[in-house]
């Protein structure tokens, strides 16, 4: 594909929502009654979560303003939270069952790419040392096990980030982050059940092949739809799986 035909940042966002919705739809209502057909989209779905942490590090490379960056991602992390855990198990994050307070402490995937933007700022912060980067990046990996995509879109966003004019570097980083979380997944759950995860070896696809680089429209639309449509679709897709 020559530029004129490859697609915008905004074109690929969308495209990453469209994979999204298709996975949640997968999760809530095809698995297991048929698992084929959940994996097939599950499959797809898997370019969902990489792909936003390759755009959260281009967005932090060319935002005007880190600040009011990093203050969207952790308001809509928050106000993601109870859509979130009501569409994962029906119920709120903080509950009273047989008399006992529950807490149950799951977040979204904004939740894991807020976590991704502090890791890159901690990197370009020249006030810490190299060692205390690191330290400050495998905490923010360990918190990131309550959200979704853990671990996997704060390292990718880091690197994507480090690595953004290096393409072997940025993708072979990217290969190793993610066979090293989905290896042992395919040991413990056995292949059959989990060859959906190879989906994210379409995200180099994705990038390499269809993204011109390019931002596309500037129209405040394209910017908030993400952080709208995401707690919005899990709150609908919760309703009609719970209520």
């Amino acid at each position: 594909m020559n530029n004129n035909t490859k697609l915008n940042c905004n074109q690929i966002k969308y495209i990453a929502i469209f994979a999204m919705t298709i996975d949640h739809i997968a999760w809530a209502f095809v698995d297991p009654a048929n698992p084929l057909l959940g994996g097939i989209m599950h499959f797809f779905g898997r370019i969902t979560g990489p792909t936003m942490a390759y755009l959260l590090a281009q967005g932090y490379h060319y935002t005007r303003d880190v600040g009011k960056y990093t203050k969207r991602l952790g308001i809509f992390a928050i106000i993601s939270i109870i859509p979130f855990t009501f569409f994962e198990n029906g119920t709120l994050p903080i509950y009273i069952e047989n008399g006992h307070l529950q807490i149950l402490p799951i977040f979204g995937v904004i939740y894991t790419l807020f976590l991704g933007l502090i890791a890159i700022r901690i990197w370009e912060n020249e006030k810490y040392s190299t060692t205390k980067k690191k330290v400050l990046i495998i905490l923010l990996c360990f918190v990131s096990i309550f959200g979704d995509w853990p671990i996997i879109d704060v390292l990718s966003a880091l690197f994507f980030y480090i690595y953004r004019e290096n393409k072997l570097k940025k993708w072979l980083a990217f290969a190793i982050v993610n066979l090293s979380m989905h290896i042992p997944m395919f040991i413990v759950s056995g292949f059959s059940q989990s060859w959906f995860e190879i989906g994210i070896f379409l995200v180099p696809i994705l990038i390499e092949f269809f993204y011109n680089g390019k931002k596309g429209s500037s129209k405040p639309f394209h910017k908030w739809f993400f952080y709208v449509y995401y707690p919005l679709h899990l709150l609908v897709l919760g309703i009609i799986r719970w209520c």
